[in-house]
């Protein structure tokens, strides 16, 4: 009797996803080598925006070299013998995509809301009006206030912790805490992000506060970090089934 193919308990692969047209987007994912191209560029659509019918994909080496072109639908992953820290690069053919012009990532193109102070004030309520009523209620300065309150937060955030960092739960590890006169009177806390979600390496102003790679970096209000158990997210731990 024939003997049938056994393939090993885990067969995945983490692969680095990179896009054409998204030059800050890189992420890992882990995927099981029978997987078939079809489904992959289904899982990707739904992550990055490019419709699976205007992607290609590209199976690069660790030096950037393209090993093969991911170019038969019905072929499971293992076709194209994949290793771990290979690139699997999307490249968006739909000059119209969604993820064309660069709006995705710069959000100076995107139109923003403005308001006159005339149209501001004349609101029933907004936030003007009620920082007026808290300073008249309590004769403490809001600045002396302002720092007690970030110094009491930052009583329990220290550097190497992990962290979630609102808005947006952008999850990191916290790198400085602390006073900087270059960027604000009061506390400051510096946060190397997971994925490319900051806005520089560490260095603000000519001032370094702290070292990362390039674009994970960020520097916020204590009051807009949570401290926990916040591990790495992976980008399909969303989805419904596995790849």
């Amino acid at each position: 009797m024939a003997s049938k193919l056994q393939l090993p308990a885990d067969d995945s692969v983490t692969l680095i996803v990179s896009h054409s047209n998204l030059t800050s987007f890189s992420s890992d994912v882990r995927v099981s080598q029978q997987t078939t191209v079809e489904a992959l560029k289904e899982k990707l659509w739904k992550k990055t925006g490019t419709s699976v019918a205007s992607m290609r994909l590209e199976l690069r080496d660790e030096t950037g070299t393209r090993v093969a072109d991911l170019d038969r639908d019905a072929a499971p992953l293992a076709a194209y013998s994949p290793y771990d820290g290979y690139r699997l690069h999307i490249v968006d053919l739909d000059p119209s995509s969604v993820t064309s012009g660069g709006w995705l990532e710069d959000t100076s193109l995107v139109e923003k809301y403005t308001i006159s102070d005339e149209a501001y004030d004349k609101l029933g309520t907004n936030f003007r009006k009620f920082k007026e009523k808290m300073v008249s209620k309590n004769p403490v300065s809001d600045d002396k206030q302002s720092d007690n309150q970030m110094e009491e937060l930052c009583a329990n955030i220290k550097v190497g912790h992990r962290c979630e960092v609102e808005p947006g739960a952008k999850r990191g590890t916290m790198k400085f805490v602390g006073k900087a006169e270059a960027l604000g009177r009061g506390f400051w806390v510096g946060v190397q992000y997971d994925e490319p979600l900051g806005k520089h390496d560490g260095m603000v102003k000519g001032v370094r506060f702290f070292e990362c790679p390039q674009g994970h970096g960020a520097i916020v209000r204590p009051e807009k970090v949570k401290v926990g158990d916040f591990p790495e997210r992976d980008p399909f731990e969303d989805e419904e089934e596995e790849i």
